[in-house]
């Protein structure tokens, strides 16, 4: 890297030209999304009722679709701090004890961004979300239904279906 001109700022994401160098390869600039804050997310699980997802509508790709509850990692906050709350402002349900999944970069040639992944051991339920916008309805859906959702491209966040597939690949739902 020989430099990096920022053309857009904002708290919420930042565009750059990396002026870069790789072996073997001409001199060019890049774009790069760089994301002032990592992002978490919590799959809650419960034995007896499922897993909880969120059925959202995403005005940029106009699109509906079912996804775990997840957010912002606020400055004071660390990753599993944020998935708890941001699982309790979006759901209205408290999550059990939470366990690292994964981590991970979401668009690794473009960005700095990161994700990180929990799951919840069941849940407790405190009433209306109060970030009432993040959904249009909160249901459980079995293991088999979430399934069959991600069969039929039901899912389609990256977030959550990374989320569930890891789940569902190590035995975690």
């Amino acid at each position: 890297m020989h430099g990096e001109r920022f053309v857009y700022e904002s708290p919420w994401v930042n565009l750059s030209l990396v002026d870069v160098e790789i072996p073997g390869a001409d001199r060019f600039e890049h774009h790069v999304i760089r994301m002032p804050a990592d992002a978490a997310g919590t799959i809650i699980h419960d034995p007896q009722r499922g897993v909880l997802l969120l059925w959202r509508h995403r005005f940029i790709s106009d699109t509906w679709g079912w996804e775990i509850p997840a957010g912002r990692v606020e400055p004071d906050e660390e990753p599993i701090e944020a998935a708890a709350r941001e699982a309790l402002e979006e759901s209205g349900w408290r999550p059990g004890p939470l366990t690292r999944l994964t981590s991970y970069r979401w668009a690794i040639g473009v960005s700095d961004g990161s994700f990180h992944l929990y799951r919840a051991d069941g849940a407790h339920y405190i009433g209306e979300p109060t970030d009432a916008g993040e959904s249009e309805r909160i249901e459980w859906k079995t293991v088999a239904e979430v399934r069959a959702l991600l069969q039929a491209s039901k899912i389609t966040d990256g977030l959550t279906l990374t989320a569930l597939l890891w789940a569902l690949s190590f035995g975690e739902i």
